[in-house]
């Protein structure tokens, strides 16, 4: 964090003329712990205190702030300095499983795994994922939908390429109902068809597994 409290007062300007109640309606924070970041201590303790990432992301929603920003505000880019992003052809990936410390890569050439010590880290590469029109479909499962090229919505299955015994993933029943229509929009573009066709044979085929 910033010398002399600059931080604090920083997340106080953010706040403008808001009162501390509505702020932490807003973002689901106490409003004497805003208070308390604000003065840059703990009036309790007296001991100086820090915001935690996902405390930050929760100021930022509150305050229509950027989340990168605030980060830098905060001083925790530092603690990424020391991770470089991978240099792998995200565009070539699969998907992209995480670990607690690790982001497992997955293509047609097989597995690479990175290892990540930063909170920070990680949420910077899920921003550069979606960038990369990567998606998430389960809590650790991220994929990329340019490569999908079979839909089984049935069991939730997304193929990467059209035999049915290639490999394949499963949505969480959730995102796949969220992502339902896209992932079909973006079969049908990675197989040179139309949406309105892919749709057409996946409603006369629902007996089977397998959309193509």
């Amino acid at each position: 964090m910033e010398s002399s409290n600059h931080f604090g007062k920083f997340l106080e300007t953010l706040r403008g003329k808001a009162s501390l109640r509505k702020a932490a309606i807003q973002s689901g924070l106490s409003h004497a712990y805003i208070r308390d970041l604000e003065l840059g201590r703990n009036r309790t303790t007296n001991d100086v205190i820090k915001p935690s990432p996902e405390t930050l992301r929760k100021l930022a929603q509150a305050y229509h702030y950027p989340y990168t920003e605030l980060l830098k505000k905060a001083g925790y880019l530092e603690e990424a300095s020391g991770w470089a992003k991978p240099q792998i052809n995200l565009d070539a990936i699969w998907y992209v499983e995480f670990g607690i410390q690790t982001i497992l890569f997955v293509s047609e050439d097989g597995m690479k795994e990175e290892q990540v010590e930063s909170l920070v880290a990680f949420t910077h590469f899920i921003e550069t994922l979606t960038e990369h029109n990567f998606i998430k479909l389960d809590m650790h499962l991220f994929v990329n939908l340019n490569k999908i090229k079979k839909y089984a919505p049935s069991e939730g299955k997304l193929y990467f390429d059209t035999y049915e015994l290639a490999p394949y993933v499963v949505a969480a029943a959730i995102p796949q109902k969220k992502y339902h229509q896209t992932i079909l929009d973006y079969v049908a573009m990675n197989n040179g068809l139309t949406a309105d066709s892919l749709s057409t044979t996946c409603a006369s085929t629902m007996q089977t597994k397998f959309f193509t």
